[in-house]
Parts: structure tokens; C-alpha cells; sequence
């Protein structure tokens, strides 16, 4: 019997490999719903930074022009944004007034914040005063 030797053995169990892939599994679930979520905030913060800076065009336009521009005067004819996630367009154009509109694309229309959809994302500028809809979703995620 004193020569069995005694044998270490460095394998992983069935079990021990189950465990492990259960793991793997329940993180997958919990990050990816997380990782969507952060990308669809991401798209929204980058359309709410084109809606800024087509306003602050129509500002500049404005100084030299009658009225307000429409999409081509002011974007060079873009109508989506960089990454394609929102369409552009621009109405209610006057010499006082203007509404940027940005409608969602794709899987972006399931942006939500507190339940309310983020699309579309309107700015609106009549007479100095600027209106931003839905609310909730130009403020900070």
C-alpha cells in the first residue's frame, strides 16, 4: 500500500467550473442593461451639444441676416448628428423665433430618464427665451 503515490490533483471539478461560468452569467446580466444605459445618456448628452451649438449659430446668423437660418444655412445641410443617432431639422423660423428639433434613430429611441422618453429633443428660441423639451432630459443623467 506504501507504494500508491499520492497524487496532487491541480484540475478544476465540474463543479467548481459551473460556479464559475454562473458567475461569469450574472454579471453579463447585471452590465450589459447598465452599458446600453450609459450609451444611450452618452448619444443624448451629445445631441443636447449640437442643439447648443446650432443655437449658438442661429445667434450668429441672426446678427447678419433678417431672419433666423434654416438647416443648411446653419449645419451646411447635416441633418443627423455625428454619431447618426438623432435626425436634425429646424422649423418656426422667423426674425424673433426657431425650433431645433432632434428626433431619435435606431435604438436610441429607448432613452428614457424618470420614465419620460427623450424624443424628441426640442430647443426652442422665441424673443430671448429659450424652452428645452422633455425637461428631465437636459439635465445632467
Amino acid at each position: 500500500m506504501h507504494n500508491k503515490m499520492i497524487q496532487n490533483n491541480k484540475a478544476f471539478t465540474l463543479m467548481e467550473l459551473l460556479v464559475v461560468i454562473l458567475i461569469i452569467a450574472i454579471l453579463f446580466i447585471i452590465a450589459i442593461p447598465t452599458y446600453q444605459g450609459y450609451v444611450l445618456r452618452e448619444n443624448r448628452s451629445d445631441v443636447i451639444q449640437t442643439l447648443f451649438a446650432i443655437q449658438l449659430s442661429q445667434q450668429k446668423y441672426r446678427q447678419s441676416h433678417s431672419t433666423y437660418g434654416n438647416l443648411s444655412q446653419m449645419w451646411g445641410g447635416v441633418t443627423t448628428t455625428k454619431g447618426g443617432h438623432y435626425t436634425l431639422s429646424i422649423t418656426g423660423i422667423s426674425s424673433t423665433s426657431f425650433t431645433i428639433q432632434a428626433d431619435a434613430v435606431g435604438s436610441q429611441v429607448k432613452d428614457q430618464k424618470g420614465g419620460v422618453t427623450c424624443s424628441p429633443m426640442v430647443l426652442s428660441y422665441t424673443s430671448g427665451i429659450v424652452t428645452k423639451s422633455p425637461s428631465v432630459c437636459w439635465s445632467s443623467p
